[in-house]
Order: structure tokens, then sequence, then C-alpha cells
């Protein structure tokens, strides 16, 4: 999430006395904190920092992250019905990756444009209190997560099963956050194909444009379209 966050703001309409305020970040992994926008008890909009990851307790183990619900799931399981129905939100996103291969892994990094024009992907949060690991202390989160479909041609070729979720317009940032259940979920769909690219790809698992670098030209690797 590599926006600042006045663009976060005027991209998603949040208040600035309702804004957290943050960096911008070149990499997120499960259990670190981001930006989400979601609807506050009064109706408008909030910028507040969550954790990614649902937590899910294991019986004598440390409790697993869950970071996404697959959209053939979360309209039957407990897990996630409830967060669906009442708790939808948004992350804003400028890219995110996915690797394909091993030793070494080449980590391909898609985005709407090589400029990592922000976008949401759609989500859902819910508060957690317990532990995260079967010996430590208690605590109190926010989680979120977000829906995946099943992935356009642009990302099949690097995960032929699933892609996040996508929302690129008002209007569909509108209707996931104030919609009914059922005009929400008629969002879950591949994302089009000529409205993103692969922008970057190589053994970083980092936005290097967020982290103060160059991004790999895509003409180097091939858009996979």
């Amino acid at each position: 999430m590599t926006a600042n966050r006045d663009a976060i703001i005027k991209l998603f309409r949040v208040g600035h006395n309702r804004a957290a305020v943050y960096a911008p970040l070149s990499a997120i992994f499960p259990g670190h904190t981001a930006p989400v926008v979601r609807s506050a008890d009064d109706g408008d909009r909030e910028l507040v920092m969550m954790s990614w990851g649902f937590v899910l307790p294991q019986k004598d183990r440390a409790a697993k992250r869950v970071t996404n619900a697959r959209d053939v799931k979360v309209r039957t399981s407990g897990f996630w019905r409830s967060s669906l129905e009442e708790r939808r939100c948004l992350v804003p996103v400028s890219s995110f990756s996915e690797p394909k291969g091993r030793s070494p892994a080449v980590w391909h990094w898609f985005g709407l444009d090589e400029a990592r024009t922000p976008f949401a992907f759609a989500g859902i949060w819910r508060s957690f209190k317990g532990r995260l690991k079967s010996d430590g202390e208690a605590v109190e989160l926010q989680t979120y997560a977000f829906l995946t479909t099943t992935p356009n041609a642009v990302v099949k070729p690097v995960h032929p099963s699933r892609m996040p979720v996508m929302l690129s317009s008002e209007d569909e940032m509108d209707v996931w956050l104030e919609g009914s259940p059922e005009e929400a979920f008629a969002l879950a769909r591949p994302f089009a194909d000529d409205g993103m690219a692969v922008v970057q790809a190589g053994s970083s698992k980092e936005d290097l444009l967020g982290a103060g670098d160059s991004p790999v030209e895509p003409q180097s690797f091939g858009r996979l379209l």
C-alpha cells in the first residue's frame, strides 16, 4: 500500500478527522497492520488500522491466520458469513504479489498500472479477543480479510486457481460498503483482463516502487495476458 494518506482519503472519501495516520507500506504480510476503510457507527467512513488475517484458534497450538475467504464459501461458512453480511470494508491496495516456482520463487506483482494507482480489495472485518499463542497473553485485535474469486487471464499463469476480488470504481466501492449482502456479493468476479498488468517480477517480496527504487520494466519478462 504505497499510496500516501492524502491520496487514500481522497479516493475513499474519508474525512481527515476520521483517518488514522500511517506510512506507505512496500509490503504487507499476514499479521501486519494496514489501513482499512469501513463505515463507522454513525454511517460516515473511517480509515482505521487493522491486523491482516482473521484468527482461527487451534487447540494446543498457535492460532492460525486466515487471510482470505473464497467466494464459494463466504456465504455458507459460519466462520465468514456474518462478516459478509454485517462487517464489510475496503482494503486499499496499490499492488499485490503472487509467487511462481520454487528455489527461487519469482514474485509477480500485479497492479492497475505501473504508477500503482490505488484500488481496493473487497474486504470483511471482525474483532478478536483471545490468545494468538497457546502460552501467550490474551490480546484484543480488529482483523480483516478479503474475498478471492477465480483468476483472470493476467493472474492465472501465476496463480491458476484464485485472485483477490478487486474494486476500482466509486460505484463498486459504494455497493460493497453500503449495498445488501446480495448486491455486494455480485461484485465477487474476476477483474477485467485489460484493466491490470504485471508491474514487477523478480525475487523481491517488496514492491520496489514503494521501497524507493525503480520497478522492473514489464517488457523484461512479458505481461501475463
